[in-house]
């Protein structure tokens, strides 16, 4: 019969079997009583089970029990705060019991279809839960008697576990005891008792209360092998043969092989009687967990698993082979960057074309080279030590050759040079400026400066190649003749010719009139309206650019003595020419109160009749012109008809 109640226990620390327990070998467990686990609280024990009540609070009082998966703080932190059950398991539940002032059961339970002459072990794991420093250091110690006994009371084995004292951390101990049943076997029934007095103290935790057949010592080997437990990879055919000494204390042993897979339930083996057993591994055995055990029981009490004993486990482990992969950054081109990528394992081994040996994942080849394209075998390893070959074959493609056309060319400005290149099966020109295309195999260059420019040849495989282009820019001359220039009779000018960019020679045409035609700002002294033209010649063959400069002569400096701004058109502005002469003049217009009602300097503006937005009346004005040097400072009047 097995009973789940798993409880919850601290931070735990079993120590080793107590002299009492079974020393031999033991068969599985009759009863197996874990309490079971969740979330607190746990359920109850059956009213059969304990003579003391049951709370569903973290604490129990005295004469109480709870089944908890952690405590905290009980009784003002003088109890241990428990985190999981003896096992460790967090989730775990365990029977947590206050002692009742006088000594008293507290787990009774009855154990039916026992055999005859048969040897059993009854065990329970126990910690006292006080803290050593509570009730000032002298806290009643828990003391239990274990009791095995016929249904009609009668006393057959009992074991007492002494005063458990308190320990200075949460402390699991196993205590129990084996006993033998009458030769007609019976039904029992077990019982734990508390001897020790309540109130302060006597405060104990109880798990996995277990009874067992319990038997002789029964030794498991596999013939070769170091242990128990042998290692095989999926695909590996291998016999085994198992043994099993079974040490004295069956009157007449009678035996049986069983066998499991991955943890599932024991079966036996048919016609397998004998402490030795023989097992095939073909090379088409399953991956997995392969168990072996001998039971034992005296003769007649083989088919009750009551009754027998069983051996440790005999594990056979066939690990499955690893599931390998692999794959490459391929196709590549030559000179490229090889990485080679396996999975499936822990540690990875690759050869390859040209004598390639690497180890690890991913693994790298660099500068890559034709010969060096092909299959790449890898062997992948698992942590179990199992094998697994694959491959991957890697491409590499052969890099196209870039050829130009001419590695050099030269322009002048705004002129263009036809680039040309080939090897591939498409195109592209790095930098952009000036380029017609970027994407052809002959774009017009024409750069506003000297530029070198990329082409990145590609073939149908992707793969690419570079030549470059130089292209000079020789900076075509460009005349500028200056500014219309303007004179009065007597004076002299100078032009103001400049050039932009290099240039092989110039000249001013005509020369007549010119202090030196070979000169950028010449003076000149015409005596008539004159136009004259700068011609430059640029080095290197980028041709000649001219540009043409108007001299306007006065014979005189004519000022008008009356204009009729009356809007017919006729004679409307006041304007003297000459002064364009003169670029520094000052002209101001004075109306009969002394008001300035026109005024320019520096530009020759005409006089519209208007002061401030409005005509002026009809009369006579003033004006004086200071020309800034000679003939110097002209007055007089001016008369505004309307």
């Amino acid at each position: 019969m097995t009973r789940s109640f798993l409880f919850f226990v601290f931070f735990f620390l079993s120590t080793g079997v107590m002299a009492q327990l079974c020393q031999g070998s033991l068969g599985d467990p009759i009863v197996n009583i874990t309490f079971g686990a969740g979330s607190n609280p746990g359920a109850p024990l059956t009213s059969a089970a304990t003579g003391y009540s049951y709370t569903n609070t973290d604490c129990p009082n005295d004469g109480s029990y709870t089944v908890r998966s952690s405590t905290t703080a009980c009784f003002g932190n003088s109890w241990f705060t428990l985190g999981s059950d003896h096992t460790g398991d967090p989730n775990g539940y365990f029977m947590l019991v206050n002692a009742s002032i006088d000594p008293k059961d507290f787990y009774v339970e009855q154990i039916n279809g026992l055999c005859g002459n048969s040897t059993y072990e009854f065990a329970a794991w126990v910690a006292n839960v006080i803290l050593p420093s509570s009730c000032g250091g002298s806290s009643n110690q828990p003391n239990l008697t274990f009791t095995i006994e016929k249904t009609d009371g009668t006393v057959l084995k009992t074991y007492n576990t002494g005063n458990i004292p308190p320990t200075v951390s949460p402390t699991w101990t196993q205590y129990g005891f084996f006993f033998t049943t009458p030769p007609a076997g019976s039904n029992i029934i077990v019982r734990i008792k508390n001897n020790a007095p309540g109130g302060c103290g006597n405060d104990l935790a109880l798990d996995d209360i277990t009874f067992r057949p319990c038997g002789p010592q029964l030794t498991p080997a596999i013939t070769g092998e170091p242990s128990t437990i042998a290692n095989i990879c999926e695909g590996t055919a291998k016999n085994y043969n198992f043994s099993c000494t079974v040490s004295g204390g069956f009157l007449v042993p009678v035996f049986q092989w069983q066998q499991r897979f991955n943890n599932g339930a024991w079966s036996d083996i048919a016609g397998q009687t004998t402490t030795t057993l023989t097992r095939n591994f073909a090379a088409n055995a399953a991956p997995g967990i392969y168990q072996y055990r001998l039971n034992v029981a005296e003769t007649g009490n083989m088919g009750s698993a009551a009754c027998r004993i069983s051996s440790q486990p005999i594990t056979v482990n066939v690990n499955a082979n690893p599931v390998a992969a692999a794959s490459s950054n391929g196709p590549l081109c030559v000179g490229a960057n090889l990485s080679l990528t396996a999975s499936g394992g822990t540690t990875y081994n690759w050869t390859g074309p040209g004598g390639y040996t690497s180890t690890g994942s991913p693994s790298a080849r660099n500068n890559i080279q034709l010969a060096q394209g092909g299959v790449y075998n890898v062997t992948v390893t698992n942590a179990a030590g199992c094998k697994a070959t694959t491959n991957t074959t890697v491409v590499v493609n052969a890099l196209p050759v870039a050829v130009v056309t001419s590695p050099t060319a030269s322009i002048c400005t705004k002129d263009s040079a036809q680039l040309g290149v080939s090897g591939g099966i498409s195109y592209e020109w790095q930098p952009s400026a000036g380029l017609s295309s970027t994407v052809i195999a002959n774009p017009k260059a024409s750069p506003e400066a000297t530029t070198k420019y990329l082409a990145i040849v590609s073939n149908a495989a992707g793969c690419k190649d570079t030549a470059t282009v130089d292209v000079t820019v020789f900076v075509k001359a460009f005349a500028n003749a200056g500014p219309d220039k303007f004179l009065v009779e007597g004076q002299t000018v100078n032009l103001s010719g400049s050039i932009d960019g290099t240039y092989l020679r110039f000249n001013w045409s005509p020369a007549q009139f010119l202090s030196n035609p070979q000169s950028l700002q010449p003076s000149v002294t015409p005596t008539t309206d004159i136009t004259y033209t700068l011609t430059v010649e640029s080095n290197n063959g980028c041709g000649i650019s001219t540009d043409a400069v108007d001299v306007k002569f006065y014979k005189g400096i004519y000022i008008p003595s009356a204009f009729t701004p009356n809007g017919d058109a006729i004679n409307p502005t006041w304007n003297i020419p000459a002064l364009n002469a003169f670029p520094g003049f000052e002209l101001s217009v004075f109306n009969r109160y002394g008001q300035v009602v026109f005024q320019t300097r520096n530009a020759n503006i005409a006089w519209n009749g208007k002061f401030k937005g409005e005509d002026v009346p009809a009369g006579a004005y003033t004006y004086v012109i200071d020309l800034k040097k000679a003939p110097g400072i002209l007055k007089g009047t001016v008369l505004v008809l309307r």
